[in-house]
């Protein structure tokens, strides 16, 4: 009996149960997006982000002395199986998810994780509902440390009727939550300055080819094409435009920030314009993990530095609020100020990040920079 008692001890010594001076477990967090499919390059971004911050802030003593560990959820951008991932995070015991990407998989998935009282933080949906219809219904969980598409959809507007003058516009979009809402905000802001669209057509996610669409912008006479879509149906469009003898200005959102715009594009992506912030691997905040990312040889494009934000954001509202408790750190971030590798971050009463910005960047020569 003596030995049993012993081995029992043992036992919750090595499982912290109960007894002094033992750690706990650790916090479980996670990052969702679309792991696998065709816009895998930006789940890849998110868990090499989510991965850094959280070896980072592991190696400097944790949140509030407990060490974090990371669940990553593949959605595909597909809402039901966002739903589906929410709902498998919410049993594996996950207090805060950084995700997810795409605007339709955010939305939904933010109904599961308000029920079960986990606090959210997208890195990367910019579409206004995600924060929008949150707000109405009175959660508080919900935030996200990009801009959003209202503020997209007037910088590409603006520089459509400031720098493309007299042109004739056709805005296409994929019909997602993320590329119809990214191509009626920029409708919206092109009408407010004098500029009707001579097309406006919507196309399916998935489809490989654009010949008819791309005779109806022909037919219409357009030579600025706005493409309100991720980066895989996008950059087919310029590529088979190029092939089918279009000439025009193609003008697309910030799922155009990935290198794999130029793998599908070649030549023809030449000149193509994107809406994206300001590039935070640029930024003085993120240098030290910058460095980090490229000695081992990752390029933290994208919404890499933007999902290692989400987590650094929540990690210290943890330690204002003294634990995990949603509400509590939820507040704190609300009332609160974060250094993070984008700089410092604030957030408004909605959940969004304060001041956000949006610059145009081209593509050239395999690479994009910032249109001068």
């Amino acid at each position: 009996m003596k030995q049993l008692k012993t081995g029992l001890a043992a036992v919750a010594l090595l499982a912290g149960i109960g007894i002094a001076g033992v750690a706990q477990a650790d916090i479980v967090i996670a990052t969702a997006g679309p792991m696998t499919g065709q816009y895998a390059a930006f789940g890849e971004q998110m868990r090499r982000g989510a991965e850094r911050a959280i070896a980072d802030i592991n190696a400097a003593g944790g949140v509030n002395g407990e060490k974090l560990k990371l669940e990553v959820g593949d959605d595909a951008c597909d809402p039901k199986q966002a739903v589906a991932v929410a709902n498998d995070l919410v049993n594996k015991g996950v207090v805060f998810v950084a995700g997810h990407f795409c605007s339709g998989s955010s939305i939904p998935a933010s109904a599961v994780y308000n029920e079960n009282n986990i606090l959210q933080i997208s890195p990367a949906s910019t579409n206004p509902l995600f924060t929008e219809e949150a707000a109405v219904k009175g959660w508080t969980n919900i935030f996200r440390t990009c801009g959003r598409d209202d503020y997209q959809g007037a910088t590409a507007s603006k520089y459509i009727i400031e720098h493309l003058k007299g042109k004739k516009v056709a805005v296409l979009h994929d019909k997602s939550a993320y590329g119809k809402g990214l191509a009626d905000e920029t409708v919206k802001g092109l009408e407010a300055g004098g500029v009707k669209p001579v097309l406006y057509e919507a196309f399916t996610q998935g489809d490989k080819d654009f010949t008819a669409l791309i005779s109806k912008i022909k037919a219409a006479g357009a030579d600025v094409i706005y493409l309100g879509s991720y980066h895989t149906e996008a950059a087919l469009i310029v590529r088979q435009a190029s092939e089918q003898g279009l000439k025009a200005t193609f003008l697309s959102g910030d799922a155009a920030n990935t290198a794999e715009v130029w793998s599908i594009t070649g030549e023809a992506g030449e000149g193509f314009l994107f809406t994206f912030a300001p590039d935070p691997r640029l930024k003085p905040t993120a240098a030290k993990v910058v460095e980090e990312f490229k000695a081992a040889g990752y390029d933290p494009e994208g919404y890499t530095l933007y999902t290692y934000a989400a987590i650094q954001v929540w990690a210290d509202a943890v330690k204002t609020a003294g634990g995990t408790d949603t509400a509590k750190v939820a507040t704190a971030i609300r009332a609160g100020t974060f250094p993070t590798v984008l700089g410092d971050l604030s957030f408004d009463a909605k959940g969004d990040v304060k001041n956000p910005e949006y610059i145009v960047y081209e593509w050239s020569k395999g690479q994009y920079a910032e249109k001068k």
